[in-house]
């Protein structure tokens, strides 16, 4: 299996309401967000490619576009605005586009990650 990987960034607020009030992600703060998209292949294109990076070009619009310097509560439309749930949702969009799609990582700090792969 061949597998391939392309990382993106964002910066972007959210709020965790669901969490007791003295939690610090209950309130109001931001994150510069790190996603990284696997697409994996038993494959290879006629170029030698599992896909060719510059096809991740409309990602990077989506992303620049709906979450760059945006509060992400209300670009998802509600207040679950987790890793793992920011994980899904690219996961999800990029499925639809790239099936080749393996995995998304999504990382909030330089410490931590959360994947999605099914």
């Amino acid at each position: 299996m061949f597998r391939i990987t392309k990382e993106f960034h964002f910066s972007a607020s959210h709020q965790l309401k669901s969490l007791p009030a003295d939690h610090q992600c209950a309130r109001l703060h931001g994150h510069n967000y790190i996603v990284e998209v696997e697409l994996a292949g038993a494959e290879l294109n006629e170029h030698g490619f599992v896909r060719d990076y510059h096809e991740f070009s409309p990602l990077k619009r989506y992303i620049d576009e709906s979450f760059d310097h945006r509060h992400l509560n209300d670009v998802l439309g509600h207040d679950r605005v987790t890793a793992e749930c920011l994980a899904k949702h690219f996961y999800d969009w990029c499925k639809a586009r790239l099936p080749e799609t393996s995995a998304v990582r999504v990382s909030e700090t330089p410490k931590t990650w959360a994947e999605y792969r099914p």
